[in-house]
């Protein structure tokens, strides 16, 4: 069984964007902003109506930069992730009930404080790659293996 989920990334080189996840799945974890598909909504639509939700940002020219299966050990759920970035967006980042927004420069990524996989893909997304990958978790902070290519079939 899968369960389809955005993320986006507002990346503003040398800056990105993340929020605390400040309560449900994640929490007390840096992360790019994004969630759930509702009925009747494409991939796009889900993105831009998260971002505006969780940290008030209007997002446009939203780039797909990758799919990432996510699988946790003992749950038949499979989590698919669909990565976006931008660098287009109106308004100022503002904290939400679920997320508090703040500005990174790349070099100070908190990747300590992120999902473990992160540390893996954000390298490609900074590089401007496209890429698809499969991360298999024993529980929430640790990975027992994982796949991630770089694609340009997205």
């Amino acid at each position: 069984m899968k369960k389809i989920l955005t993320l986006c990334i507002i990346y503003r080189h040398p800056e990105v964007l993340l929020g605390m996840k400040k309560r449900g799945f994640g929490q007390g974890r840096w992360n790019g902003f994004g969630g759930k598909l509702i009925e009747g909504e494409d991939i796009e639509e889900t993105v831009k109506r998260e971002v505006k939700e969780e940290v008030g940002l209007a997002v446009s020219d939203i780039e797909k930069v990758g799919i990432i299966e996510y699988e946790f050990r003992g749950n038949p759920e499979i989590l698919e992730v669909h990565l976006f970035k931008t660098d287009k967006f109106i308004g100022e980042p503002k904290e939400s009930e679920e997320m508090k927004p703040r500005w990174f420069g790349i070099k100070e990524i908190p990747f300590q404080e992120m999902w473990p996989s992160d540390r893996y893909w954000f390298p490609l997304l900074f590089g401007g790659k496209k890429f698809k990958g499969k991360f298999i978790h024993k529980d929430l902070d640790n990975i027992l293996e994982y796949e991630l290519k770089e694609t340009d079939l997205i």
